[in-house]
């Protein structure tokens, strides 16, 4: 059983957390004090007397007042440093007020994060608030490294080469630099998680590319890096890249955070090499007989944040993720043909037919076999669509990478022999978020924000049928150009589809929601990792003691 506390401010649900502060309100005492004053001039100055003096007092008090409420006052950044002042960070954009709520926060906090996928990596810089009791995220900048066709421009990608590695972060980190105002650098933390990708390169590998990149950005970047006892730079455990993802889409709805005890929202993630899902089931009674209670295991993740604790269900399905999956099924494709052909190997020359490409097209893959493969360890070979649409053995291919039937040790459990909670029981009415490539798929065709499975079940029988059926995506820009740039969209729609139905056993008819964004900031787990770096003591220091102002 996992555990995680995030201490952020409990958000006060009965104030507007970004309303400016009372900045013009009358200092106390001060009426007494002026009624006092006035009694005293009335006894020996004339009335032209009293007002000339009225008006001189007046003007001097506004100055008083002016400088008392615009000078600079030091605040703390980060965790035993002096910080910087109030003043200095105004000047870094707040357009939500200018005066910290909290004296002992500053206005403005800016939290780096790198996200060091299987495919490539990207940066989060983000800039939050405390206008109000809680941490307000106010804005982003966002990169990544160029895209890679049919490799990688990750971090695994660089594999012995460490330093390599460590300067593909370089693009990055110019982002950051430019970003972030020269005064607070010194303030931002830096973190680097890496995913899926770097898992598979083994400890040694990983580890040397790790410490390759916690030196460069140690001795060339002004950033405080997070320590290794907080995870600054780490592989990280697939179980917290879930749980911060359904801490990033939960903040960003403001379903957490408070102290109202708001419904949860349950998050379906699909990377490159692995998918996680986090929910927050209901048990009913023992009267119907389920369990009250969430069993105890390494799924169940205790987290307390903003006030509140939350019980989760999560797993990330290592393996499982879009591309590792696409790798999975042409291998399939590979191993029933040699099954059938054991001693006749003619036919890798020629087109393989596969019913997860569309008739009419093909596409070279490369295909990881396993070192101990009759084939060999890395085959190549050109998949081409079969002379019909197959979208169902396409989806029975998809399915078969579930492994349904594993023994199932705790029930019940979804695929692969997992335990999970049954969705359609624990979880029937809750808003379901799915994103990265469940987004990447299916927007770009023009999916609504919120849809049926049915309706996915649809949308892939249409693009399995090929080029001919395109036409009903010619209004939604660059649809058709994806379509026939990408032969494995087929492939994509119907894995997607079996493993939220027949892995996840989400009913055909419960609606999903796909988003890149909310409140215009991209969802995953980036944000919700970076959320507990605005606390004090969260693994890293300011790199300078004083900042002169």
């Amino acid at each position: 059983m996992r555990r995680i506390s995030v201490s952020l401010p409990t958000r006060n649900s009965q104030r507007d957390p970004h309303e400016k502060l009372a900045r013009y309100g009358t200092p106390p005492g001060a009426s007494t004090l002026k009624t006092k004053i006035d009694s005293v001039k009335t006894a020996w100055m004339t009335q032209s007397q009293r007002s000339r003096y009225m008006k001189t007092g007046g003007i001097l008090l506004f100055i008083v007042f002016l400088f008392y409420y615009l000078a600079p006052k030091g605040v703390h950044v980060g965790s035993g440093t002096k910080g910087v002042s109030n003043a200095e960070v105004s000047g870094a954009g707040s357009t939500k007020c200018t005066k910290s709520s909290d004296p002992s926060k500053p206005l403005m906090q800016y939290v780096l994060m790198i996200d060091a996928g299987s495919t490539g990596s990207r940066i989060h810089v983000y800039r939050f608030n405390n206008c109000g009791p809680t941490p307000y995220l106010e804005d982003e900048e966002f990169k990544m490294t160029s895209k890679v066709e049919g490799g990688s421009s990750g971090l695994s990608s660089y594999d012995d080469d460490a330093e390599g590695a460590a300067k593909s972060l370089d693009i990055l980190m110019d982002v950051a630099m430019s970003y972030v105002p020269e005064k607070l650098r010194s303030c931002s933390p830096v973190a680097v998680k890496a995913t899926a990708g770097l898992r598979k390169l083994g400890d040694v590998k990983s580890n040397k590319i790790l410490a390759a990149v916690r030196t460069r950005l140690e001795t060339k970047y002004p950033f405080p890096v997070v320590s290794d006892k907080e995870g600054g730079v780490e592989v990280m455990e697939g179980t917290d890249e879930g749980v911060y993802a359904w801490i990033t889409t939960n903040y960003l709805l403001d379903k957490i955070g408070g102290p109202d005890n708001i419904p949860t929202a349950a998050t379906f993630d699909l990377g490159g090499g692995s998918t996680q899902i986090v929910f927050e089931p209901t048990f009913k009674s023992a009267a119907g007989a389920m369990p009250e209670k969430l069993a105890p295991g390494d799924h169940k993740y205790d987290l307390n944040f903003g006030g509140r604790h939350f019980e989760l269900y999560q797993h990330s399905h290592m393996g499982y993720g879009l591309m590792e999956s696409r790798n999975t099924i042409h291998k399939l494709v590979i191993d029933g043909r040699l099954a059938a052909n054991p001693d006749d190997k003619a036919w890798l020359k020629k087109p393989i037919v596969n019913p997860c490409i569309a008739p009419g097209m093909a596409k070279e893959v490369k295909i990881e076999m396993g070192k101990d493969h009759k084939l060999g360890a890395l085959l190549t070979v050109n998949m081409t669509g079969p002379s019909s649409p197959a979208p169902a053995q396409c989806r029975g291919l998809a399915e078969k990478t579930l492994q349904k039937g594993n023994e199932c040790k705790l029930a019940p459990c979804s695929f692969n022999g997992i335990h999970q909670p049954s969705l359609e029981k624990t979880f029937t009415k809750e808003d379901v978020y799915i994103f990265s490539y469940f987004y990447d798929r299916t927007a770009p065709l023009g999916m609504p924000e919120s849809f049926t499975l049915r309706e996915m079940h649809d949308l892939a029988h249409q693009v399995c049928q090929g080029e001919p059926a395109f036409d009903a995506f010619a209004s939604i820009p660059d649809a058709v150009k994806e379509l026939k740039e990408r032969p494995e969209w087929c492939l994509d729609l119907n894995f997607m589809l079996a493993l939220l139905h027949t892995g996840y056993e989400m009913p055909i008819d419960r609606e999903v929601k796909i988003v890149k964004k909310i409140r215009d900031f991209e969802l995953g787990w980036c944000l919700g990792a970076s959320l507990p770096l605005l606390a004090q003591n969260s693994g890293w220091k300011c790199k300078v003691n004083e900042v002169s102002h």
